[in-house]
């Protein structure tokens, strides 16, 4: 079991110029339990099934279970969720850390979120200029969420 500790932030700035590569994500869920969630990504040409736990009460940590499956297996599970996220996924290097920054598509365009990994919840990592407001634990910003109820339908 591996442990996933993440903080999650909202984009205030150019993070393009500094990133280092990019990628096409198009995810969906196909179960949830009261205490498992169950994805499915397509990472540019290759599939795989994730398996998250529950938030902790912070919002920073959860158990993460992730296994590389075969793309058309991939396709066929998301064919039985309930619809998809897609979104461009940058790697951005700041410091010891790497930023995911996900700028999103459909019903989500103009959200842009930074997430960085940590190993441990207070592990400190350098805040580049264009990293805005911290949203860690807003479960509005979760993608699960962002698929049942997406940006575009939030009142500004």
């Amino acid at each position: 079991m591996a442990k996933e500790i993440e903080r999650k932030f909202l984009v205030a700035g150019d993070y393009k110029r500094d990133a280092a590569s990019s990628s096409h994500i198009v995810q969906g869920y196909i179960g949830r339990t009261p205490s498992l969630t169950f994805r499915v990504r397509i990472r540019d040409e290759r599939g795989y099934l994730t398996v998250k736990g529950r938030t902790d009460a912070a919002g920073v940590s959860r158990d993460e279970w992730e296994y590389e499956i075969p793309l058309a297996d991939a396709c066929e599970l998301l064919s039985h969720g309930d619809g998809t996220i897609e979104k461009r996924r940058y790697l951005v290097p700041a410091g010891r850390h790497t930023f995911e920054v996900d700028e999103f598509f459909g019903a989500n365009e103009g959200l842009a979120m930074a997430e960085v990994e940590l190993s441990s919840p207070d592990e400190e990592f350098a805040r580049p200029e264009w990293l805005g407001e911290e949203v860690t634990g807003d479960k509005r910003y979760y993608n699960s969420q962002l698929l049942e109820h997406p940006y575009s339908t939030w009142k500004k």
